[in-house]
């Protein structure tokens, strides 16, 4: 039987714990997997991974950044069925309920897709006397995602592309 292993540095990742828990199809009861456990060293490694890359990622230019966007947008378009399909198998929506649940999280992407127009920083003269005001957006470092069992494509699609975009890594953990 399939196991779902962790996924670290663009790779598949055992971890270091051997016990795994059941993927289970919710309108049949059948196991149709098995899913990897993690350990707090492999919480360790991923953390660690994501804050190595951010320094290389907060670099990347704005324009690349939000091609990594585009591309994962084309991509969710082609395949939005399938991904639709998953979340039926796995949590037991209606796909009707797992495509709007999919939609939802597109809206983001398409917003991340505009995001850079949102990045800039401002500079007001003046703003009380001899006082100038500037602002400027930063990436912040490796952001923490959990998604709830009962939305685990949405929520995640609404901050992990708005956190690439902007320059920082991510860290997902499925509820």
């Amino acid at each position: 039987m399939a196991v779902i292993s962790h996924w670290l540095n663009n790779k598949s990742y055992p971890g270091t714990r051997v016990d795994t828990a059941p993927v289970t199809n919710p309108a049949t009861g059948a196991v149709t997997g098995q899913v990897a456990l993690a350990s707090v060293e492999d919480a360790r490694a991923v953390i660690d991974a994501a804050a190595a890359a951010f320094p290389a990622w907060r670099d990347t230019s704005l324009a690349k950044r939000t091609q990594v966007i585009f591309k994962f947008r084309e991509l969710l378009n082609e395949r939005k069925g399938e991904l639709a399909e998953i979340i039926t198998s796995e949590h037991g929506k209606v796909v009707s309920d797992a495509l709007g649940e999919v939609s939802r999280g597109q809206e983001v992407v398409e917003f991340a897709c505009g995001i850079a127009h949102l990045l800039k920083g401002g500079m007001t003269e003046n703003a009380s006397t001899n006082i100038d005001v500037s602002s400027i957006r930063q990436p912040v470092g490796p952001v923490g995602i959990i998604s709830p069992f009962n939305f685990p494509a949405m929520v995640p699609m609404w901050f992990f592309p708005i956190a690439i975009a902007a320059g920082n890594t991510v860290v997902l953990k499925p509820s």
